[in-house]
């Protein structure tokens, strides 16, 4: 058989090998001298390297370190995650890699808060402390980045950490939300706290695995069953949650048909990394730092409408931690962002240079029932004034709604010129409805 192989010449047992799993490749380098000498090129343990982990430019350890050969990279690799399937330490791997890809672009300094992966001993420890056994996928995506270093006991470097959340937030008035990925010794002592307040946790084999260090909100792993839930306002009360993605998506485990096990936190690390990659969230200034903000700014969760120049684009949340489940009120934060477009306000043929809001109005519907019709003056007690070229004004509220779906939709009264010296007639630019709903992945 080995003759024969050699028969085939280099160039052929080169494409054979690397259509091979690693391990047959590595078996066969026993067979003779020419499958050794082709099993030993670094080439085909870049292949290795590339196909199986997606280290792709240059030879990396699991912690980054760099390596004298792909060959020694894949067995550093295999020696820290060989006890899980590859398939998933590939996924898992992209996914971080992916969102701090992102982040080193647009937000640098979160990238300076992810921790270096966790142990597999650290995990074990954890497990035991917390009496679980923790989902795979989680394991592996703790493996390789152990949550956020965004608490210390420095109260003044804790202010300046609180914003920078992987996951980001929202507020409105001076309600304000930002999500930190917990790391191991937090998701244990947290856990813990949380758990003689409420007794369930201990129960449902639930842990703390994201939370706000603003306003409270927690987001539990059920290690059971692999899906993550957050609590509402009658998570005290009652234990209330809501699940954060859908249900259909879960498989903690490897099952008949399926070779790769996906649990919650992977499918939502994954979506927040779709969201932040295509554009559809941004950063945005909150607290004097830059952070990052979950109110969607792409279509079709974010509806955009022109009148005579000025631009109204909005967008809504759900806001789980302040609604109710079993039929209470739903709550719902929007944001709305106002500009006058490049060539000013033009209206009856006249062009403006400025323009100023005066009053609102909105129409709020529940399953296309109206449910509030209401006018005021000035948007929370400012009076915008637009020109172009200035950035946006952005403000954010919010509302109760009975029941999802539903929308909002409205306008602002704008006058040309400035309030206290109009320069044209009052006209109306269009607030385009934009949808209020429960959401399939919640953050």
């Amino acid at each position: 058989m080995a003759a024969v192989l050699e028969g085939l010449g280099v160039p052929v047992l080169e494409t054979i090998l690397s259509k091979v799993a690693f391990s047959d490749a590595a078996a066969a380098a026993c067979v003779s001298t020419t499958l050794r000498s082709v099993a030993s090129d670094d080439a085909l343990w870049r292949h290795f390297c590339a196909r199986d982990l997606a280290v792709c430019d240059q030879p990396l350890d699991p912690d980054g370190n760099p390596c004298h050969s792909f060959k020694e990279a894949y067995r550093r690799w295999f020696e820290s995650f060989g006890m899980y399937p590859f398939p998933l330490v590939r996924r898992a791997k992209e996914c971080w890699s992916s969102i701090k890809s992102w982040m080193a672009v647009n937000l640098p300094e979160v990238n300076d808060t992810l921790r270096k992966g966790a142990s597999e001993a650290e995990i074990k420890s954890a497990e035991k402390i917390l009496g679980v056994q923790l989902p795979i996928p989680t394991k592996v995506l703790y493996r390789l980045c152990d949550g956020q270093q965004t608490s210390t006991p420095d109260l003044v470097e804790n202010r300046l950490l609180a914003p920078l959340g992987v996951i980001g937030g929202y507020e409105f008035y001076d309600y304000i939300v930002n999500v930190h990925l917990l790391p191991l010794r937090l998701v244990v002592t947290e856990t813990k706290r949380i758990a003689r307040q409420l007794g369930f946790l201990t129960r449902s084999k639930s842990i703390v695995v994201a939370a706000s260090y603003y306003m409270e909100k927690f987001f539990f792993l059920n290690c059971t069953s692999g899906q993550l839930y957050v609590g509402t306002r009658n998570l005290r009360e009652d234990g209330e949650m809501m699940p954060c993605v859908p249900q259909s998506l879960i498989r903690p485990a490897v099952d008949i048909g399926h070779d790769m096990p996906q649990d919650a936190l992977l499918l939502w690390l994954e979506e927040h990394c779709r969201r932040l990659q295509s554009g559809m969230i941004k950063t945005r200034e909150l607290k004097d730092c830059r952070s990052i903000c979950i109110f969607p700014e792409t279509p079709p969760y974010c509806s955009v409408a022109v009148t005579n120049g000025v631009q109204v684009r909005s967008s809504a949340i759900f806001v789980p931690e302040a609604s109710e489940g079993n039929g209470g009120d739903y709550y719902y934060s929007y944001s709305i962002r106002i500009s006058l477009l490049p060539e000013g306000c033009l209206l009856d043929g006249t062009y403006y240079s400025s323009c100023q809001l005066c009053s609102r109005h909105w129409i709020i519907r529940s399953r296309d029932i109206i449910v509030s019709d209401v006018g005021g003056e000035a948007v929370i007690g400012k009076f915008p004034l637009l020109i172009p070229g200035k950035e946006e004004f952005v403000y954010q509220s919010c509302t109760p709604l009975p029941g999802a779906p539903g929308s909002i939709e409205g306008s602002f009264t704008f006058v040309p010129g400035r309030i206290s010296k109009p320069e044209g007639r009052h006209f109306d630019a269009k607030v385009a409805p934009f949808i209020l709903e429960e959401p399939e992945y919640i953050f």
